[in-house]
């Protein structure tokens, strides 16, 4: 690289990875061939529109290429053509779950989903995204005492507010999810039910989560955690549901699509149908555990009790540590992880009562349960 600044900068950056044990839930590591096809000449291509249906010329390959990858996202989940579809193009999950909103709910429709300082994501309707400014949020949470989703209180709300989507998928929620549960909620209501996947995909790829499919309308998912690609996102949607949200995604909400991150999220999903990914799978949510368990032992309370995926969440402000200077303790040594709410928060989100931790980046460098006591 002839830009000496970038180069140090790119060198700085890379050392900083290997010299870290990164514990942020949302992060991992990329295969060298995921940055290769991330730095590939399909940087330079333009390919506004759809394949068959571009509005530039020269996007044979491009087609090819957009096609590949929609097949492998269907396989990967065992979905069958004639029944579901996948857009690629989504830059990222924010867009991704914006798209669909634009593309199935009114303006000011409601939107029901998980609030943010229980577990839930911002494009989940919270007030300061634009999910929540141009619909109508309708938020749930957990139970107090046991921290876990109550699907019976869940359902009396819909009952009560009557949305026309129900989301579940959640940022920093540690349980399974019962997606058959909520597939009877939304029923109930007549309400679309959209599954952001975006943090348990690549459990789900490898056969360690149970699948949402069988219960949703429309599943989202960033490539970038669990499933071990690069920053992107996809969705997934029922045939009848997926026109609307391509119109969404293009020229709805994008442009051009990035086709050398299209190919990238193509090289991870035939890394993540290969056993080895399952093998990885397993072992991301039983260094989970061991990590829970482990921090446990050492006197920490862990929301819920526990975890059954691949992140957890420590209640820090128990021992009298906000959540930020645990951030910052723990960075100073070397391990890297986030500043988290926990339910019913009494602290301010910039400054609050737990740390979120993850195990998908350390499981990638090949590290097991050993190596969790240890951190622990």
């Amino acid at each position: 690289m002839h830009d000496a600044h970038i180069a140090r900068l790119v060198r700085a950056e890379a050392r900083r990875q290997r010299e870290t044990l990164n514990l942020i839930a949302s992060e991992n590591f990329v295969s060298r061939d995921v940055l290769a096809a991330l730095g590939s000449p399909f940087t330079n291509k333009y390919a506004e529109g759809y394949p068959g249906a571009r509005y530039y010329g020269g996007n044979c390959y491009a087609d090819e290429l957009e096609r590949l990858c929609q097949r492998r996202a269907l396989r990967l989940f065992g979905l069958r053509e004639e029944e579901w579809g996948v857009n690629v193009q989504p830059y990222s999950g924010s867009p991704a779950n914006l798209a669909v909103y634009l593309a199935l709910v009114p303006r000011g429709g409601k939107i029901m989903g998980m609030r943010l300082d229980m577990g839930g994501h911002l494009t989940h309707g919270h007030h300061v995204s634009a999910t929540g400014k141009f619909w109508t949020p309708v938020h749930y949470g957990v139970k107090k005492g046991t921290e876990r989703l109550c699907y019976k209180t869940i359902a009396r709300l819909a009952a009560e507010e009557k949305p026309k989507l129900i989301v579940t998928g959640y940022t920093a929620y540690p349980r399974r999810i019962n997606f058959q549960k909520f597939r009877a909620i939304a029923d109930s209501v007549g309400a679309l039910l959209l599954v952001d996947m975006s943090h348990i995909a690549g459990l789900v790829a490898a056969g360690v989560h149970p699948s949402p499919f069988p219960f949703a309308d429309v599943v989202t998912t960033t490539t970038h955690k669990t499933l071990r690609g690069p920053r992107a996102a996809l969705i997934f949607a029922k045939k009848e549901l997926l026109p609307k949200i391509n119109k969404a995604v293009f020229p709805g909400l994008q442009g051009g699509p990035h086709l050398n991150q299209i190919a990238a999220v193509a090289v991870a999903l035939h890394e993540a149908g290969q056993a080895s990914f399952r093998a990885y799978g397993r072992r991301v949510v039983r260094n989970a555990a061991a990590l829970a368990a482990a921090l446990q032992k050492e006197g920490w309370r862990i929301v819920t009790g526990g975890t059954d995926t691949h992140l957890l969440l420590v209640d820090v402000a128990a021992r009298g540590i906000s959540g930020k200077t645990a951030e910052t303790r723990l960075e100073r040594c070397g391990i890297v992880a986030n500043k988290n709410t926990i339910p019913y928060d009494s602290r301010a989100p910039a400054d609050p009562s737990g740390i979120r931790m993850g195990t998908a980046s350390l499981t990638t460098r090949g590290m097991g349960v050993r190596e969790m006591r240890t951190i622990a």
